[in-house]
């Protein structure tokens, strides 16, 4: 979702999708490797048959942990007052209409709801992705899993922890400060 943030035309670009029945994924994914999280996930069965040799990478976590950081992070930037930046509030239309109305039925307020969305979700990849394309990974196992699934380098480094609610409180206040670049 940041590079929504950082990339204007990423934004309509999405929107299109929405709208697209078929929509173009080479075009949607051109100069681009991977795809994280929302709005990309909502894809993954179109774009797990449209690049037959991606490798799908679950990240599972306890369901009711997902569901109070998700609450009170990325929701609380969709119910508040609405963006004054033209851009910003397109993404917030976007990620409604996605997120919150397409995975969750627009009752992501229902925590029962949600999970049990979120659940159904992590059982559908589990059963659908072949097991020669899919890991299903906890972020607490660190690099070595996914470094191996991915074929790459275990990196010298520790483990990035980036996608919190810290993190995420700290680029709404950048965004607040009006200034997306910096997202």
């Amino acid at each position: 979702m940041t590079e929504l943030l950082q990339n204007a035309g990423q934004i309509s670009q999405w929107e299109r999708v929405v709208r697209e029945e078929n929509p173009d994924w080479d075009a949607v994914y051109r100069g681009y490797r991977a795809t994280v999280d929302w709005p990309g996930a909502h894809f993954w069965r179109q774009l797990s048959e449209h690049f037959p040799h991606a490798k799908v990478i679950l990240t599972v976590r306890d369901p009711r942990r997902w569901y109070e950081s998700a609450r009170e992070s990325i929701y609380q930037a969709s119910v508040g007052p609405a963006p004054a930046d033209p851009g910003l509030a397109l993404m917030r239309q976007v990620v409604q209409e996605i997120v919150w109305d397409g995975e969750f039925d627009g009752r992501f307020d229902d925590a029962r709801h949600a999970i049990r969305m979120f659940e159904q979700h992590n059982e559908a990849v589990r059963r659908e992705i072949p097991a020669d394309r899919l890991l299903v990974f906890e972020i607490t196992q660190g690099w070595r899993p996914l470094c191996e699934f991915l074929g790459v380098p275990v990196p010298d480094e520790p483990f990035p922890h980036g996608n919190d609610r810290q993190s995420f409180a700290e680029l709404r206040r950048r965004l607040s400060s009006g200034d997306p670049e910096q997202a």
